[in-house]
């Protein structure tokens, strides 16, 4: 891994999470026993320009984002980023479904699966979220909502 695409997936990390405290983004997890999945969401234009560029994301007004990590309670009491598979769905508050395009991006030992998705400013969306870490017999459905506005 070179160090350009490193500090680029740093930065994409931080902008992840400072976004996840913001009023327009929004953060949860559900635990599974030994595994939680963690999840936010944000609107693309949260992203610097060059972190959208550098992981292929569009940045625009009615495109949100949605990120997902599946962690594993490790033996000292702490949480491992694992791989797995993520697929999901997002409907709007009059039933629209939409499927995401969930793609794995692994850096060093960070795991995390982001997807787009469009809405519109103030739109109520409902994520319908499975993830099944690599290894494991079992899916771990998480549903949330969440609206999004167009800065």
């Amino acid at each position: 891994m070179t160090a350009k695409r490193f500090t680029t997936v740093c930065t994409l990390l931080a902008t992840l999470i400072l976004a996840s405290v913001s009023l327009h983004a929004r953060a949860g997890s559900k635990d599974f026993g030994d595994y939680t999945v963690l999840w936010s969401v944000l609107p693309s234009t949260f992203l610097a320009p060059e972190v959208a560029r550098a992981n292929n994301l569009q940045r625009s007004k009615g495109i949100g984002i949605v990120n997902i990590s599946i962690m594993k309670e490790n033996g000292n009491g702490g949480m491992t980023p694992v791989t797995g598979q993520v697929e999901g769905r997002v409907s709007n508050d009059v039933q629209q479904v939409n499927f995401l395009a969930f793609r794995r991006i692994q850096e060093g030992e960070s795991v995390y699966f982001i997807a787009e998705y469009q809405y519109s400013s103030g739109e109520l969306m409902t994520f319908n979220i499975t993830a099944r870490p690599t290894g494991y017999q079992e899916d771990l459905a998480v549903r949330f909502a969440h609206t999004l506005f167009s800065d």
